[in-house]
């Protein structure tokens, strides 16, 4: 607890410790409570600590009430459709952290395969969320409308006030059209001058609006690919697929943000890659990639992917068939670049498009020109292609001016 000392929680934070103390000791009583386990994972499943992103010694005594108890669990309790996931990985946090300082042997530690996976959740779609709340809104609505019979009860009452309405205002008009009548005739007024006057009070019809000359169309460039810098919290195999990995990534999205969720309390997203048997899933761990954020989402065997990962691997020679059999090496932005910084190529830089429209192929034109160089940097070569509008070779660079770079390959395609 050395380490935990020295930090200062506030009133409230305080309160929550003890709160959870006092669950942790309903859950040393009983480990298997499964009422208190399923708020707990619902709870950690957007953070990181049971106080967010602070340590306490509320994470301790939750991991001391539970560690004996998860260290039996079988693989669908941990990470089956309704096993408790979250609850897994904060307390291999705890007891793997050096912050809690509680040098547990590691024969003692409970293990935990980052492999064996048995249920990934599917990203929630938000406007199908939103439209399914809409349909049972209107739904409650039309279910408290009043009964047939009242309606019609009060349908007849409605006619029949609104048929008294009717008959007076046209008693009102008449008495009103003959005192018009006699002040006309009074003042020597013929109903042909009311007429050219009423003729004359007609309003001039408006002339039509000119058109609007139509927006000029923004030429088509590689800065219209939205690539920014990715944090991947966690990297497992696709339940599904043999050579996919399925990844949540943070990419400095705003909370609320389609086809995004809140994990360790950040806003990230579901992307599938196939680089399953190409890139070590130890090494797609708590790393910086570079992505690409505004390709349309597509659904990769039942799992929602809803962006790219950028890599290099070997040019083809012509004739050469793509065996999909590597080297590849994932782009590597600068050290300390953040999630969500946006990358350009020199030379390219401007504002990307909110999604690429997959009918105008702005990925499929640009792509070819994506390249590392003698000194292993990611470039784009506007030799290669002709739509880029000029022969130039622009580094893929963050704002700051930082490099992305690659391992190894010289000469290679990034894709």
């Amino acid at each position: 607890m050395a380490t935990l000392g020295s930090q200062k929680l506030s009133s409230n934070e305080e309160t929550e410790v003890q709160q959870w103390l006092t669950t942790a000791e309903r859950l040393k009583a009983s480990p298997s409570d499964s009422s208190i386990l399923e708020k707990l994972n619902s709870h950690l499943s957007s953070r990181t600590t049971l106080l967010g992103t602070t340590a306490s010694k509320a994470d301790i005594a939750i991991y001391e009430s539970l560690a004996p108890a998860v260290k039996e669990w079988s693989p669908e309790q941990r990470t089956g459709q309704n096993g408790h996931p979250h609850i897994v990985r904060h307390l291999d946090f705890v007891q793997n952290s050096a912050i809690f300082d509680l040098k547990i042997a590691d024969a003692d530690k409970f293990n935990v395969d980052q492999d064996d996976v048995l249920y990934v959740k599917p990203p929630v779609d938000a406007k199908a969320e939103k439209e399914r709340l809409k349909k049972e809104k209107a739904a409650a609505a039309a279910g408290g409308a009043p009964a047939a019979g009242a309606n019609a009860t009060i349908a007849d009452r409605t006619t029949a006030a609104a048929g008294a309405a009717v008959e007076a205002v046209k008693g009102a008009a008449a008495q009103a059209g003959e005192a018009v009548a006699a002040a006309a005739a009074a003042a020597g007024i013929t109903g042909e001058a009311a007429a050219s006057k009423q003729q004359k009070k007609e309003k001039k019809e408006k002339a039509p609006k000119a058109p609007k000359a139509p927006a000029a169309a923004t030429p088509p460039a590689p800065h219209l690919i939205d690539l920014r810098v990715g944090h991947i919290l966690k990297a497992i195999k696709h339940p599904e697929a043999d050579s996919l990995y399925v990844s949540t990534i943070a990419m400095g999205d705003k909370e609320g943000t389609d086809d995004t969720e809140v994990y360790e309390g950040q806003v990230c997203r579901t992307v599938c890659s196939g680089l399953n048997g190409l890139v070590p899933l130890e090494e797609m761990q708590g790393r910086k990639v570079v992505v690409v954020a505004n390709l349309k989402p597509v659904k990769m065997r039942g799992i929602k992917s809803c962006a790219m990962v950028l890599a290099a691997s070997p040019k083809l020679k012509e004739g050469e068939v793509d065996d999909h059999k590597g080297p590849v090496e994932l782009v590597t932005p600068p050290a300390e670049s953040k999630a969500g910084e946006r990358v350009c190529f020199d030379g390219w830089r401007g504002e990307p498009e909110g999604v690429l429209n997959p009918k105008k192929k702005i990925w499929e034109t640009f792509q070819p020109g994506f390249t590392t160089n003698e000194n292993l940097e990611v470039a784009f070569d506007g030799r290669v292609v002709k739509e880029a509008g000029k022969e130039e070779v622009g580094k893929l660079t963050t704002a700051s001016g930082g490099v992305c770079t690659v391992k190894s390959l010289q000469g290679a395609t990034v894709r």
